[in-house]
């Protein structure tokens, strides 16, 4: 019982980093200037992991290697920490189980990126409808315009309402359902 609860708070604490370590990572990604606020938050409490990476792995172009490899290594040691909470005999099970858990932390990475992507989306359309004049709304929406702008193509705004971020939140349940829940199944059958 003690070992379930230990097991949850780690998985939502590191969890919690590592979206915000996602969040970072696509900030720089799409150049989303410093000036703005949510993204000098998601930088103020990314720094302390980020900054002692930086002069080891340079950035290169728009991808930040040392906060992928962090974000990588973090979700590695997450998985093996649950698993060796849960009793899982590694010692029997040798390195032959590795594909398996590098299978399940890339689904679990996937998982949360996709939903870090329903998150932005979903906060960024309620800030249009609430307060749309904000710095904050005006935050989300340089996050969630990339994201948006095909959904834009295909539905197009009727009766002021944007459906693009509806679209968005289906899409990302079905890569959800599918992909990513194949994935995970495949790795518990490696393990």
């Amino acid at each position: 019982m003690l070992n379930r609860m230990f097991a949850f708070l780690l998985q939502n604490l590191i969890n919690l980093l590592l979206i915000a370590l996602l969040l970072r990572l696509y900030i720089q990604w799409l150049y989303i200037p410093a000036r703005n606020p949510f993204v000098q938050f998601v930088f103020k409490i990314t720094n302390f992991a980020i900054n002692p990476l930086k002069r080891a792995f340079p950035r290169i172009s728009a991808l930040n290697f040392a906060i992928l490899l962090l974000v990588i290594a973090l979700q590695i040691l997450l998985i093996w920490a649950e698993y060796a909470l849960m009793g899982f005999p590694f010692a029997v099970a040798g390195a032959e189980v590795l594909p398996g858990f590098l299978l399940l932390a890339l689904a679990g990475l996937l998982t949360l990126a996709n939903h870090m992507v329903m998150g932005v989306v979903l906060v960024g359309a309620v800030l249009s409808m609430v307060d749309p004049f904000s710095a904050l709304a005006a935050s989300f929406d340089s996050l969630t315009a990339p994201i948006l702008r095909p959904f834009r193509k295909i539905v197009p705004i009727t009766g002021n309402i944007d459906w693009s971020p509806m679209l968005v939140l289906i899409v990302c349940e079905l890569i959800d359902m599918f992909p990513i829940a194949w994935m995970m199944q495949w790795a518990h059958q490696m393990i």
